[in-house]
């Protein structure tokens, strides 16, 4: 099949029309958010490459539950755009798009590992791996994916790495980015057979005034640096270190514990299901629901899921919102109310070992990345930015029973 597009300049911005036939076996794309990355390679590249070479892609998050409503509604939107919905097979329940020439684009999750090692293409083999948050994956699981990519192909095999840096530390940075310097835009590692391409807002001409004024409004020098400018950071003054990232289906639970942050306007509504062993002083983090533009009948629907009628501890300051859930049969009630609950409850939490189950891989970002306010200085203040926080403040509402118990406070406490 051969597509031809009259005028280019219209669909693609400049910066990635270059890399449309880019054949280079590691590529990565990073930078600052609402660069296009992700739109260019799930929803133009992929959908050209399926249609007009031999190309099978596996699409990949660290969470498979992830991959709807971000990878798969990328390319379809992509497909729609393009004007071809005629040219594909689209079945949405098993998340798999079919070509009109038998290639295929898949989709999983690294936390389904034997479904990952079944997963082959209708013909011929795996030709591209493409991992969407990459910096959310550990590098272990990096490894296993690049032997999905084996068997013979008549076309150069690649990976594709997508992400918004974090810190320095992370694996991604120590293993690609030697001799990487934050102003340079490309880079190129022949010997390695690598391609690095750093975009950021600017670079993507369709946003609008309204969508720059947004991103340009942000003060904080952090989030500036790292999530406007697409530089990578140093790790900081994040405020919790005491927590790691475990299966916890290996251990045993009588009891479980639930607390809801509510969702406002852009914010997502965060429910966080968890248990505490009081005698090892630990909280483990069991699962998750995090997501915007739910209303209030839809998130109840979610935590009865998961929790049928067990009792879920809310931002007190919806009380309109915790009455509709009990409506819709949420065992539903309002956090205490009080002064001195954040503080209290940040030290709480920094005394405990905290373990995360791998699939809460929304809450693990929160806790990568959540960080105390600094002055002109970037010297750390005793508040904690009013950022990355939406799971974490789940948290504190669903372990109130126990901070208040294992803390004395002489004034009523507030959450």
């Amino acid at each position: 099949m051969i597509l031809r597009i009259k005028h280019p300049e219209k669909i693609f911005n400049d910066v990635y029309f270059k890399n449309l036939k880019n054949t280079y076996g590691t590529q990565i794309y990073f930078g600052g958010a609402s660069s296009g990355k992700s739109y260019f390679i799930l929803g133009q590249r992929t959908i050209l490459d399926v249609l007009t070479s031999n190309r099978n892609f596996l699409i990949v998050r660290n969470v498979a539950r992830t991959n709807r409503h971000s990878t798969f509604n990328e390319v379809l939107k992509g497909i729609a755009n393009f004007n071809l919905t005629d040219y594909f097979k689209i079945n949405k329940s098993e998340m798999t798009i079919t070509a009109f020439n038998g290639n295929q684009i898949l989709f999983a999750g690294l936390d389904d590992v034997e479904k990952l090692k079944s997963i082959t293409p209708a013909k011929g083999v795996i030709t591209d791996i493409i991992i969407e948050e990459a910096t959310e994956i550990r590098y272990d699981a990096f490894k296993q994916l690049t032997k999905r990519l084996r068997g013979k192909s008549d076309v150069k095999k690649r990976i594709t790495l997508m992400f918004n840096p974090i810190y320095q530390t992370h694996w991604i940075y120590k293993e690609f980015f030697q001799g990487w310097v934050d102003d340079k835009e490309e880079f190129i590692n022949k010997g390695r057979d690598l391609y690095i391409l750093k975009t950021t807002y600017r670079n993507n001409k369709f946003l609008t005034a309204d969508d720059i004024e947004r991103i340009e409004s942000e003060t904080d020098p952090y989030y500036r640096d790292v999530y406007i400018e697409g530089n990578w950071g140093i790790l900081g003054n994040v405020i919790f270190r005491n927590w790691k990232v475990e299966d916890t289906s290996k251990y045993n639970f009588d009891r479980y514990i639930n607390g809801l942050d509510f969702g406002f306007a852009n914010d997502p509504a965060a429910f966080v299901r968890m248990s505490f062993d009081r005698k090892r002083n630990r909280l483990f983090i069991l699962d998750e629901i995090y997501a915007t533009g739910l209303d209030n009948e839809e998130l109840a629907k979610l935590i009865k899921e998961k929790i049928g009628s067990e009792l879920v501890t809310c931002d007190s300051a919806e009380p309109k919102s915790i009455q509709e859930l009990r409506k819709y049969g949420v065992n539903a009630r309002g956090a205490k109310k009080g002064k001195g609950s954040l503080e209290t409850g940040y030290k709480f939490l920094q005394k405990l070992e905290i373990i995360i189950d791998p699939k809460c891989q929304n809450t693990i970002n929160e806790f990568t990345v959540h960080k105390w306010k600094e002055n002109k200085n970037g010297e750390a203040l005793p508040i904690p930015e009013d950022k990355d926080n939406h799971a974490i403040d789940a948290i504190r509402y669903g372990i109130e029973d126990e901070i208040i118990e294992n803390t004395y406070i002489e004034e009523e406490m507030e959450w």
